[in-house]
């Protein structure tokens, strides 16, 4: 990535509040600001909080599958 491209992505990112630069001599350093970062986790939590009760139950559906293979007869069949 070319120098221009790198600032002007650096631009956009401080711009939305998702890195914050200061000055030192002739340098700009950006560190990122996790604050920025808040709304996403709000968001993201609502769907972690329905996948993790999903495959709670899907867990419990396969202890119960497996519990039933374990109480069945042996198949004389075979």
């Amino acid at each position: 990535m070319s120098q221009p491209q790198a600032s002007k992505h650096l631009r956009v990112l401080r711009e939305v509040g998702l890195v914050r630069v200061r000055e030192a001599g002739k340098q700009r350093l950006y560190g990122l600001d996790a604050r920025g970062l808040r709304p996403v986790h709000e968001w993201v939590g609502g769907f972690e909080e329905f996948w993790n009760e999903t495959f709670d139950r899907l867990d419990e559906y396969v202890r119960d599958l497996k519990q039933a293979r374990q109480e069945e007869p042996p198949d004389d069949d075979e």
